[in-house]
């Protein structure tokens, strides 16, 4: 199987990295100075399977690089309409596409599509769900420099067929995954996997964004921790009325446990906050609103902070 990792920031760039050092053949998509160091050096590495580098065929677009069996999604969300282009040509093709993006994707709900990660259903006209594989990422990491990733928070990654029901194609990726020394599982129900991502998503990367506090510091601060706690119980609101949550108090306290694992660790969010880059708000709060909003849910919480960090950024 030939893999194309299409975007190699922090979590692109050591999926790469770590398919290439296992033998499989892969190809990345990036650009600028990150695409030259990559090419004159390949991907350098610090991650929980050790320190390395890996080469690996590079372009700063896919149509450069020979075509490929399978493409993990890697870039952001909200930068699907620069690499539509780009990917259409693989549109109704036998390779599958794997959305290894935060938020919500842009198949999680086609009919009508959510303005939020869909504007006009042009990514969803492409690929219909029988081309597209659903991913959950559970590891963090940032670009240190060009070329240079650097990973944490193990190595949990976890998949599933949109369609619902998995067979052998996703069975084969996560085996050439867990060839890299991943930790792969393959999930019938990917949506609730989606959601409890959100959940966190939803809360914490806007908060600490917010508040510029790491994960470790919001956890051991009890009134910037009350407000996680609030948005996580809108989400999961939204997520009880869609039969992917059941009790929302338990599954909130489940959630704030996993996070207080990562302790001083900086949500993607407020890395692009800092870095002055675009944030992640309409597949992740966005996407959720308008969720909330064809079902007729208040979420208040979530309105006040996507507010907030909207008139943030810019």
């Amino acid at each position: 199987m030939r893999v194309a990792v299409v975007g190699a920031g922090a979590i692109g760039g050591f999926l790469a990295a770590a398919l290439a050092r296992s033998g499989i053949s892969t190809a990345v998509v990036a650009r600028g100075e990150h695409l030259d160091a990559i090419r004159a050096q390949g991907v350098r590495v610090d991650s929980d399977l050790g320190s390395f580098s890996a080469r690996v065929d590079a372009a700063a677009d896919l149509r450069d690089l020979a075509p490929a069996d399978a493409l993990l999604l890697t870039f952001k969300a909200h930068q699907w309409p620069s690499f539509l282009e780009q990917l259409a040509p693989y549109a109704g093709r036998s390779a599958p596409i794997v959305t290894m993006q935060n938020g919500i994707p842009f198949w999680f709900e086609r009919n009508p599509p959510l303005e939020s990660v869909d504007p006009g259903g042009r990514i969803g006209a492409l690929f219909d769900d029988a081309q597209t594989i659903g991913g959950v990422v559970h590891v963090s990491g940032h670009v240190a420099e060009p070329g240079r990733v650097v990973q944490s928070g193990g190595l949990r990654y976890i998949l599933g067929e949109a369609i619902g029901t998995n067979g052998t194609r996703v069975a084969e990726i996560a085996s050439v995954l867990r060839t890299a020394g991943l930790a792969v599982e393959v999930d019938d129900a990917i949506r609730r996997a989606l959601w409890f991502k959100l959940v966190g998503n939803a809360s914490l990367n806007p908060v600490s964004a917010a508040t510029h506090e790491t994960i470790g510091q919001i956890v051991r601060d009890p009134p910037v921790l009350a407000q996680v706690r609030a948005l996580m119980c809108e989400v999961l609101d939204v997520g009880k009325r869609l039969g992917l949550v059941g009790n929302v108090e338990e599954e909130a306290d489940a959630r704030i446990a996993y996070a207080s694992r990562l302790d001083d660790v900086k949500t993607s969010m407020l890395q692009d906050l800092e870095a002055g880059r675009p944030l992640e708000l309409d597949p992740i709060l966005g996407a959720a609103i308008e969720l909330a909003d064809r079902r007729g849910i208040p979420v208040p919480r979530l309105r006040a902070i996507a507010e907030q960090l909207h008139e943030l950024a810019s």
